[in-house]
């Protein structure tokens, strides 16, 4: 009997390894793997150059693997069901296997589209659950337990493929404006491993108390973020290699115990809030707080959002920030909360006018991560306690020295350490003798930080104070969204919803 076609959809899951459908596609026939690349998603405001150069990367890494298993891997340029009904027709019967994909409004409405042509072409589409999420959750009870079950099945060996005659054919690569990334992280399996085997053999020591600056989390952090973003590495092998290396180390004072105990933790969060946007699609475009939604203008102080992208708001350590998130396409954690934190409220730029350009930076642009955090740093969530953050003491708690200002603000570079975080303070000749005259050499700061932090806050809580059902609301979107801790044997009492104020994302 002739077995179906058993199409494999890879998406934001670049590997063999740890690759359910892939498996499970396997046992029924012929496997022909595809990878679509479609225009009208790399048209999107989020989506740019250096994240399609490492996917680029990603695929020639997966080709290489699924031609091994005895397959190759299919590329094909255009919309989705388009590629999907002519392969339909050449083949005369197919199935379609993928990963759920927790995506942006654009992947959500193609996959209703794709829904509707399997459905309507009478083809079963296998869709899968991918890392921790979980599709049509009723309630965040019992999540985190759900949690650690998937993380604890075992990651899944590549299965030996058979091939189909579709050829490789011609495909297209998407038009992209130029996005120069000098120091961007290279994509494919081999250096998402590298990374890991890394970061939990030696470099992931000081994780703990090295993440927060960006002095040392570059080298601190795993850096596996792109890698967890494009799937080359799935979180359940991660979380696995994580705890084997946990068994490993004493709880010994050097720190590394915590270390690793806080980057598992890590990557719980992370599913975390990809399960918000799973559970809420519009936490992209709406707020999740009602009350916040027409607080700041949209479109509103273009010359600040202009500067912001830059780096030339006058604010040295902001500066540097936007400044390395260019040229590297990653930045810790405490600096992106920083940088969505001063462009929110300093800058009163609504989030949806400064998320997209901070999307596009971003090699590792998770969109169930990215919506949820830069609402939460604009205060537009309800639930979280808003966290105004002070560029000055940022810089000085961060990079007292000036080390990562300098390299990246060259400018500054002769400003005295003692003054480098306020550099409009010097006088004149001070700033004559330093080689940097503020509005000429450097540009004087954008707005008058520490009133335009207190004129925020003040705007903000007068706006939940003047809605009376504020509190009503905000009881409504912790009970669906905020975490739950699983019973135990000291605490045997479910816990209460918890709304997370702080949470970090440094992998």
């Amino acid at each position: 009997m002739k077995q179906n076609v058993q199409i494999v959809w890879f998406k934001r899951d670049l590997r063999v390894v740890d690759h359910e459908p892939l498996v499970r596609a396997a046992a029924r026939g012929p496997v022909l793997p595809l990878y679509i690349i479609e225009p009208d998603l790399w048209a999107q405001p989020t989506m740019s150059g250096r994240q399609w150069a490492f996917i680029r990367e990603s695929l020639s890494g997966l080709e290489c693997a699924l031609r091994a298993l005895g397959a190759p891997l299919v590329l094909r340029s255009g919309c989705a069901e388009t590629i999907l009904e002519n392969l339909r027709l050449r083949h005369g019967s197919v199935d379609l296997w993928s990963h759920e994909e927790t995506g942006d409004a654009w992947t959500f409405a193609r996959d209703r589209r794709v829904l509707s042509w399997a459905r309507g072409q009478g083809v079963a589409w296998h869709e899968l659950p991918a890392a921790g999420v979980v599709r049509r959750l009723a309630s965040r009870d019992g999540w985190a337990g759900d949690w650690e079950r998937r993380m604890a099945k075992p990651v899944l060996a590549p299965p030996a493929l058979r091939a189909t005659s579709e050829p490789q054919g011609l495909w297209a690569e998407p038009v992209l404006p130029p996005d120069p990334c000098p120091d961007r992280q290279t994509g494919g399996r081999d250096a998402g491993l590298s990374l890991l085997d890394g970061f939990l053999g030696t470099r992931g020591r000081t994780y703990r108390r090295a993440m927060s600056s960006p002095v040392t989390a570059f080298e601190a952090c795993s850096r596996l973020s792109p890698h967890l973003a494009w799937g080359t590495v799935s979180a359940r092998e991660t979380v696995q290699a994580a705890r084997t290396a946990r068994r490993g180390v004493a709880d010994s004072r050097d720190g590394w115990a915590g270390s690793l105990d806080s980057f598992v933790s890590r990557l719980h969060w992370r599913c975390h809030f990809m399960q918000k946007l799973e559970d809420q699609p519009s936490i992209e475009t709406r707020c999740l707080h009602p009350a916040h939604e027409s607080l700041r203008p949209r479109g509103g102080h273009p010359e600040r959002l202009a500067a912001w992208v830059a780096g030339e708001t006058g604010l040295p350590l902001v500066d540097a920030c936007m400044r390395a998130l260019r040229a590297t396409g990653w930045l810790n954690f405490r600096m992106r909360a920083m940088v969505s934190s001063l462009a929110g409220y300093h800058f009163w730029l609504d989030w949806r006018d400064y998320g997209p350009p901070l999307a596009r930076y971003f090699t590792d642009y998770e969109p169930g991560i990215h919506w949820s955090q830069v609402q939460m740093q604009a205060g537009a969530t309800g639930i979280n306690t808003p966290r105004v953050y002070n560029p000055v003491k940022q810089h000085l708690d961060q990079d007292p020295e000036g080390v990562f200002v300098r390299r990246w603000v060259p400018e500054l570079a002769g400003v005295p350490a003692s003054q480098l975080h306020q550099p409009w303070m010097l006088d004149p000749a001070s700033q004559r003798a330093a080689g940097c005259v503020i509005g000429r050499d450097y540009p004087a700061p954008v707005v008058d930080h520490a009133a335009a932090a207190r004129l925020a806050k003040e705007i903000l809580f007068a706006a939940r104070r003047a809605d009376p059902g504020f509190s009503d609301e905000k009881a409504r979107i912790i009970k669906r969204h905020a975490s739950r801790k699983r019973p135990n044997d000291r605490n045997p009492q479910p816990r209460r919803p918890v709304a997370r104020t702080q949470l970090a994302f440094d992998f």
